[in-house]
């Protein structure tokens, strides 16, 4: 199953750089990376990257991703994927930028 990160310009320009990240922010101060599944990435993004641009979707295979990842509930008691290792450049199956609109950000149509 394909899971997805959402990370601001210089998020993605570190983890480009040094191949590897801690995270955002949030992600640090909880102590893991926070992923969202299809269903729940848009969401994601509606609540946490509300008006901001240069947002990069980044898509990851969750059963060839390097580290601990554990399914824990969320929003709602929603299960969410959470990974207990430093994100890693190597592991993204494709990377693409969300567009802004005034709608909000504009997701690919074959996000499954």
């Amino acid at each position: 199953m394909m899971i997805y990160k959402l990370l601001r310009a210089d998020e993605w320009a570190a983890l480009q750089s040094q191949g590897e990240t801690q995270g955002a922010p949030i992600d640090v101060a909880d102590g893991y990376i926070h992923f969202s599944t299809a269903d729940q990435v848009r969401e994601t993004a509606a609540k946490h990257f509300a008006g901001e641009d240069n947002v990069m979707l980044l898509a990851f295979d969750d059963s060839t991703l390097s580290g601990d990842l554990r399914w824990e509930p969320s929003r709602g008691g929603a299960l969410f994927p959470h990974l207990y290792a430093p994100l890693r450049h190597a592991d993204i199956a494709w990377v693409k930028p969300l567009v802004l609109t005034d709608a909000g950000h504009v997701f690919p149509d074959d996000l499954a």
